[in-house]
């Protein structure tokens, strides 16, 4: 005999309440995090300029159908572009992306939680204009600066106990949570209606990891960010006009994500959500390189000095030993040819092997006139990989949260270098002092490429300090920036 399904409606899951209690009602308190979400901005902004001189980039970006210009549209900073909330997300979304030079988070699952900024300021200079054109208040970047805390929140704290990427999902989807969450707020959803634009989130269509992992990486990762903020944007907005949700989206047997998409398991969580993550949160500052890395390019950049006082080359080097973390191993250590620049940025060798020979790690040195060099890999198969089980521990550890690598050379003629090891590279919490008046630089640097010396000077003017930052209104910033 067959048994009949049950109709009944179940209330929402857990999970999209916390999420929505959370974005709607937490008073964020915490002057770290705010402070440490305007540097966030300075950064993430300054990435996207940097971007925007690379022909890649920039051809992803404008409008669907080309000349197309949005009334009181968002405009996307360093362009002409002004466009509708969701084309104006991606456009920034994968600008601030596209050289993975931006914020990261490292738990059981990693990512970039200032991607979320596409959405977040498409969405808050969109309703700035047509505030202005309608004769109300724009908003002013305080509210950016506080959803770009609850973005950083909510994807990092799913991230905490919840790996995504053992399942083949990629990180991605929790830009496209946090995005559809603090989007829903600035738009003005009600509990109900954000509840239901997070499960439109979650029952949406999840990115594979297939374009970061040989032997299929490719340049999607640098646009894939700006995709799913914007997809948050559309589904906010679908969510605004009343559309219906799917209650059990998570938890409903068979049907559901959990059962779908993460081998029957539920989410795991270490903490309610706060102002956690954007306090601890690491900073790219000294190399466009993945996170994982970061550490050992520093130590291969110490270990580059060390040779030039021997009178040695990189072509003076036997072997080159990295006792790192698991997770390293498993995104970034990899052998065999390397295709692209999407290719080369997520392997561990090539971004040692860069320093040790030049002495630096730029965006450029990605690039094909620079990877034909044959010496880059001859050094990359002097390479290995050891996990430090300590290191993996440690990396885990919600108090030290450390990004450990620690690299020996054998030389030639026998000598072995002194091994250089760092745990923390200088965007880290730990190193906060050190790194702030670098990001800052790193900051005016990006400015310098896409703007004229007195429009630097201008922004300069009005963003470096915080309490002038938070009083500009949206719309007024970037009209500064374009």
């Amino acid at each position: 005999m067959s048994s009949h399904i049950s109709n009944n409606r179940p209330n929402p899951d857990q999970v999209l309440l916390d999420i929505a209690d959370y974005i709607l009602d937490y008073k964020i308190d915490s002057q770290l995090a705010k402070e440490t979400a305007h540097y966030c901005f300075l950064d993430t902004i300054g990435c996207g300029f940097e971007a925007l001189t690379y022909p890649a980039c920039t051809k992803m970006l404008g409008p669907i159908v080309p000349g197309t210009i949005v009334p009181n549209g968002a405009k996307v900073p360093g362009t002409p572009y002004q466009l509708d909330p969701i084309q104006a997300a991606f456009n920034i979304g994968a600008m601030v992306r596209w050289l993975d030079f931006n914020d990261t988070w490292l738990a059981a699952e990693w990512g970039h939680p200032s991607d979320n900024l596409g959405g977040i300021l498409a969405v808050a200079d969109w309703i700035s204009r047509n505030n202005l054109a309608k004769g109300k208040e724009p908003l002013n970047m305080e509210t950016v600066l506080e959803a770009m805390v609850k973005a950083h929140e909510v994807q990092g704290v799913l991230a905490l106990e919840n790996s995504f990427n053992k399942v083949g999902l990629d990180h991605v989807i929790l830009v496209k949570v946090a995005s559809t969450a603090v989007v829903g707020k600035v738009l003005g959803l009600n509990r109900d209606e954000l509840v239901n634009a997070l499960s439109l989130a979650f029952v949406d269509g999840q990115s594979l990891r297939t374009y970061r992992h040989a032997p299929n990486t490719g340049s999607r990762k640098s646009w894939a960010a700006g995709d799913a903020t914007s997809r948050a944007v559309r589904l906010a907005l679908i969510a605004q006009k009343g559309e219906m949700g799917y209650p059990s989206v998570l938890t409903a047997p068979v049907w559901g994500f959990y059962d779908v998409s993460f081998k029957g398991q539920e989410f795991k969580f270490q903490r309610p959500y706060g102002s956690y993550v954007m306090e601890n949160v690491l900073f790219k500052i000294s190399f466009p390189a993945e996170f994982h890395s970061q550490t050992a390019v520093e130590a291969a950049m110490t270990l580059h000095g060390k040779l030039k006082e021997l009178g040695k080359t990189s072509e003076d080097i036997k072997s080159v030993k990295i006792r790192t973390h698991e997770a390293a191993i498993r995104i970034i250590d990899k052998k065999g040819p390397l295709h692209n620049p999407a290719d080369r940025d997520h392997a561990i060798q090539y971004m040692v092997a860069v320093p040790l020979i030049f002495g630096r790690l730029t965006a450029a040195d990605y690039e094909d006139n620079i990877a034909k060099d044959e010496r880059i890999d001859a050094l990359r198969e002097k390479i290995t990989c050891i996990e430090d089980p300590q290191f993996t521990v440690d990396y885990h550890d919600p108090e030290k949260r450390s990004i450990a690598n620690a690299l020996t050379l054998e030389l030639n003629d026998g000598t072995i270098l002194e091994e250089v090891v760092v745990e923390y590279p200088i965007g880290h919490k730990r190193r906060r002092s050190e790194g702030i008046p670098k990001l800052i630089e790193k900051y005016k640097i990006n400015l310098a490429r896409v703007f004229a010396d007195k429009q630097q000077k201008t922004l300069l003017q009005h963003t470096l300090a915080y309490e002038d930052f938070i009083k500009l209104s949206v719309n007024d910033l970037v009209d500064m920036m374009v």
